[in-house]
């Protein structure tokens, strides 16, 4: 069954309650809450699963492997209605006091297979960063190490949307989508993910949500799942118009 899942920001508890409760006003179609793990805010993921699974069961906290302590129980491992988690490399934080292990994806997913057998596990699929080829390898280690499926960074056009279902294809996949309003989040895009647009490409909120509805049309029609992430929008305003794909 197609899953959609909403990512949301965990800045603080009535923040996440805030936008749960717009979530299921305006975009009653979704069925999974993805929950970042950001190390500037003090609500952690498995944290956040707490605030968020009273409404969404099916929310799906990430985890940063850099950040799992190899002596200390892993994260989540005490929480009985967690069912699934994203392990993620994780970024170095920016402040130099914050403690990271010399983990990998691949070392994390092990561990979480082996103590945690009963969650589901997802990894990450990125096409800006590196070749397909490494990129593709990678998914291949991935899997071996325990993932039952990926989430895709955002995507940006559908001529990559379609190549990365081709290389994809016959895995469980989220594909990501994630608007980008104004030369300043396009910049970001362009410098931190290396993403790389198409010439045409419009950061208006308009130009954004008529490209998720065909894009979230062709995924619906593969039968992949997807998920939004409404970065520096509101809600209310990104989300419903893309219902009518729905």
């Amino acid at each position: 069954m197609t899953r959609i899942s909403i990512e949301l920001i965990p800045r603080d508890t009535d923040s996440l309650l805030t936008d749960i409760q717009t979530v299921n006003q305006f975009f009653p179609v979704a069925d999974t809450i993805n929950v970042p793990d950001l190390t500037r805010f003090p609500l952690r993921s498995w944290d956040a699963f707490k605030v968020c699974y009273p409404s969404y069961p099916k929310t799906i906290p990430h985890i940063r492997a850099i950040d799992v302590d190899p002596d200390h129980p892993l994260p989540g491992h005490d929480i009985p209605e967690l069912q699934e988690v994203l392990i993620i490399q994780g970024d170095p934080p920016s402040d130099f006091h914050y403690r990271t292990y010399n983990n990998t994806t691949e070392s994390i997913l092990k561990r979480y297979q082996k103590e945690l057998p009963h969650l589901t596990l997802y990894a990450a699929f990125d096409p800006y960063r590196r070749s397909p080829k490494e990129e593709l390898e990678q998914i291949q280690c991935k899997k071996e190490a325990g993932a039952k499926g990926f989430f895709t960074q955002p995507i940006f056009d559908e001529k990559m949307l379609e190549l990365c279902m081709d290389w994809l294809y016959g895995h469980n996949i989220f594909w990501g989508l994630s608007p980008v309003i104004g030369p300043k989040s396009k910049s970001y895009w362009e410098i931190t993910n290396r993403v790389i647009f198409p010439h045409n490409f419009e950061p208006t909120l308009q130009a954004n949500i008529t490209f998720a509805k065909r894009a979230l049309s062709l995924i619906k029609q593969v039968g992949n799942h997807s998920y939004l992430m409404p970065l520096r929008v509101k809600l209310e305003k990104y989300l419903p118009p893309l219902l009518e794909v729905f």
